[in-house]
């Protein structure tokens, strides 16, 4: 089946074109997450079988207390539930497979995958797995228009292909600027929790700003830098009092570097 464009328009009004992921490309990543939980679940087992071997003279699977049994089984549990739902949550909708395959889990509205969708959405993998080896979910991903499988359907999310952003030959006159300055995207530390704080229309206002920087007046880009950044700077914990204009400049660059990763996709 061939992989397909989906457009999206945002709440703000602006159409954003994804690729689909398929089967196939979900599928595979699926096949390197299992390989990983796998290797974690036969280590478990391990480590809990020579725990046991300590404790009781019985073989691991016929000692009469099932408490430790239980226990591992609500273990292994929360292991590979948790997998899918922390990743996809705390990584950009992103497990391991699928940053390796390069597609991740993002809303139908564009933006990123929310806690509680990424709570539905992997609840819903116990039902997607019916009734076995992931029949129903495969079936639903192959015949949907989206590729959606239940969990999809019910958590408002859909699988996309990995943008990258363009790659010029040229550098612009901002990339020169922030090249000439040594400012890396590294340099300001964004934990996932903050970025989300950050919108489309932050970006805007980011991206405007770097686009007319190397164009302004000293004295005008001067209280545009101050002005952006007491916006924004509260959304990173920084302060604007007591920096120069040079500190400013500097952290909003890094800032730029960062959302611009995030939003500034290739259409």
């Amino acid at each position: 089946m061939n992989q397909e464009q989906m457009e999206i328009k945002t709440p703000e009004y602006v159409s954003i074109q994804f690729q689909v992921a398929g089967l196939g490309s979900r599928a595979a990543a699926f096949i390197i997450d299992q390989i990983l939980l796998n290797i974690v679940n036969l280590l478990v087992l391990i480590v809990v079988w020579l725990i046991m071997e300590g404790m009781s003279p019985l073989p691991f699977f016929f000692f009469e207390d099932t408490l430790p049994l239980a226990i591992t089984i609500i273990v292994l549990f929360i292991i590979n539930w948790g997998y899918f739902f922390a990743f996809e949550f705390f990584s950009g909708g992103r497990t391991i497979g699928k940053k390796l395959i390069g597609i991740r889990v993002i809303q139908e509205n564009g933006h990123s995958i929310t806690l509680l969708s990424s709570f539905i959405r992997n609840l819903m993998r116990m039902i997607d797995t019916l009734p076995t080896a992931y029949f129903l979910g495969i079936i639903m991903v192959f015949f949907h228009s989206k590729h959606k499988r239940l969990g999809d359907l019910v958590a408002g999310t859909i699988v996309v292909h990995e943008r990258k952003a363009k790659r010029k030959k040229r550098l612009t006159p901002i990339e020169k600027e922030i090249a000439s300055r040594g400012i890396l995207k590294d340099d300001l530390i964004i934990d996932e929790w903050t970025f989300k704080a950050f919108t489309e229309k932050d970006w805007k206002l980011m991206n405007t700003y770097a686009g007319r920087f190397t164009q302004l007046p000293l004295v005008e880009k001067n209280q545009l830098t101050r002005q952006i950044a007491e916006i924004l700077f509260p959304k990173i914990g920084q302060n604007v009092l007591g920096k120069s204009e040079q500190e400013l400049e500097d952290t909003l660059l890094v800032l730029y570097l960062n959302l611009r990763e995030e939003w500034e996709f290739e259409i």
